[in-house]
Order: C-alpha cells, then structure tokens, then sequence
C-alpha cells in the first residue's frame, strides 16, 4: 500500500477545516483516501494527515497541482508543507 503524508500549519484550523472537506473530491479523483487528519497536541493550527493512495503517481501529480497550491493558500496554510510519499 502506498500513502501520502503532509505536514503544514494553518492560521486557524477552524477556517480551514471547511476549506479542506470542501476539496475532498479532488483528492477523491487523485485516488486518496484520507486515513487519519492529526493535530499537534502543542499547537492545534499544525495539521498531518495520512491519506492511503491507489496510484502513487496520480497522488504526486495532486501533491505538485497548482489546484493544490492555491486551495492551500485559499484555506491558510501558513508555511511550506511537508509531504512524503510513503509504503508499509
């Protein structure tokens, strides 16, 4: 099994949390499927999430999308996000 993980903070995960359900038919038509969405017990605005892949390179085609690229800024991702791509 393949996964995609990403690590990122957001301004204000209340705001963003909306944002990010909303674009949960792109990451559908990507082949993910989200695992576990993580906050940090030290600062709830930094978000992991684990999303289990069908086809890892359609995920990293999602992963470097300028579709991507701007829903993050739309919902306020606030630093470069972390992202590996990962197999068990």
């Amino acid at each position: 099994m393949n996964y995609l993980l990403i690590r990122h903070k957001v301004a204000d995960f209340a705001k963003w949390k909306p944002g990010y359900d909303a674009h949960g038919s792109a990451r559908t038509n990507a082949g993910l499927k989200e695992e576990h969405l993580l906050r940090n017990t030290d600062d709830p605005n930094e978000v992991v999430l684990l999303f289990s892949a069908q086809n890892l390179n359609k995920a990293k085609q999602f992963a470097a999308s300028d579709d991507l690229r701007q829903r993050m800024q739309q919902v306020g991702v606030t630093d470069k996000p972390d992202i590996w791509f990962l197999n068990d």
